[in-house]
């Protein structure tokens, strides 16, 4: 176990899927633009719905790439990491589009697997990780994101309690 690439990762997740959350806090709907343009799957539902913006994606990739270098890691790095996260963001949303499921909806696993799995896989080497480290932070990210996200509901921060 790498404790200390354990702890970074864990930290630059954090801002990667935290950093929309608080974007849109403090932004609103300013920047709002919605990153599938509104246009609609052939299912006739949206490719990944109105909750998944620009903004969210710009925040994501400037905070986490700035928080890497603080932790002395690289700024490409951090970057990386926000993009897998918000690609592995935007396959949950895509898939609970699929399955009508409502924008901000809580899918238990799907909505902090991806998100945490697709960049520790795309970063695990630049990270140091091994497969068991990858699997020990996917699981701790999932149990912090659940317990994180009811704080930051109960502080509104967040706009749906998990």
């Amino acid at each position: 176990m790498s404790v200390v690439p354990i702890l970074h990762s864990l930290l630059l997740l954090t801002l990667a899927n935290g950093s929309p959350v608080v974007a849109k806090k403090l932004f609103g709907s300013r920047f709002a633009l919605a990153l599938d343009g509104g246009v609609s799957f052939f299912d006739g539902r949206p490719v990944f719905g109105a909750s998944k913006t620009v903004r969210g994606l710009v925040a994501s990739t400037v905070v986490t790439a700035i928080g890497a270098t603080v932790l002395g890691l690289s700024f490409q790095l951090g970057a990386l990491v926000a993009i897998a996260a918000m690609a592995g963001d935007l396959f949950s949303s895509f898939l609970k589009r699929r399955m009508n499921l409502p924008p901000s909806s809580q899918a238990l696993g799907l909505d902090q697997v991806p998100e945490s799995l697709f960049p520790l896989l795309a970063c695990r080497d630049m990270l140091g990780l091994n497969y068991a480290d990858v699997f020990l932070t996917v699981w701790i990210f999932f149990v912090g994101e659940l317990a994180i996200s009811r704080v930051l509901y109960t502080l509104r921060v967040r706009d749906q309690p998990y």
